[in-house]
């Protein structure tokens, strides 16, 4: 018996340079991920850590502040090789799709583990929701995550920049916007003139 697809909604924090005059070899590695597993539409996992950074351990203070993460708590967070052994352990390629908000997120994971020397672990489809929402409401540039959950008149889950809580925010967005396909895509209900030919009863009835 098969399984049902599975759906990872997921979000990174990465660190970030102090300014812009920053060394010429930096690049952001993933400090916190959080992700939502869903399958028939109900949540069945979700996941949230700090990674500790390799290549630039130490936070600026511009990612302290606008993250408002300490060092304290990175540096106690798990590997970014125990990260890729929780990702590989939803065995995406072989029933998920991958669903982020923007693009940066699994190109920044694919930066990181070419960095690492490790495979990476979610060969699977991938759907950046932010370009989905931009097409769908036909908007000409792309919408921040928490703009486009209020959009709809709600509100983030937790808050911003906090990786689980941005993932869930994903994940709502994602069902508002299923649900608006879903209505556009019904057909238009029938009305008395689709069902009956009413030109036949005209002539019927004509003298």
């Amino acid at each position: 018996m098969s399984l049902p697809p599975l759906f990872l909604f997921i979000d990174f924090e990465f660190t970030m340079p102090e300014n812009r005059h920053y060394p010429k070899n930096f690049f952001p590695e993933i400090i916190e991920a959080g992700i939502v597993a869903v399958e028939k539409d109900q949540i069945i996992q979700q996941f949230s850590t700090y990674i500790k950074p390799k290549a630039f351990p130490i936070l600026t203070d511009r990612c302290r502040s606008f993250l408002n993460i300490s060092q304290k708590k990175v540096d106690e967070g798990i590997s970014f090789f125990e990260l890729i052994d929780v990702l590989n352990s939803f065995k995406a390629e072989e029933r998920g799709t991958v669903i982020t908000w923007g693009n940066m997120d699994m190109r920044v994971l694919k930066n990181n583990c070419d960095y690492h020397g490790l495979p990476f672990p979610l060969a699977c489809k991938q759907v950046d929701l932010s370009m989905e929402y931009k097409k769908f409401f036909g908007d000409q540039n792309q919408t921040g995550l928490w703009k486009a959950v209020q959009e709809y008149g709600k509100e983030g889950t937790g808050k911003h920049h906090r990786a689980l809580d941005d993932a869930l925010t994903t994940y709502n967005i994602f069902r508002l916007v299923e649900k608006d396909k879903s209505y556009l895509a019904r057909p238009k209900p029938t009305t008395i003139g689709d069902r009956i030919d009413l030109s036949k009863i005209m002539n019927k009835y004509a003298l």
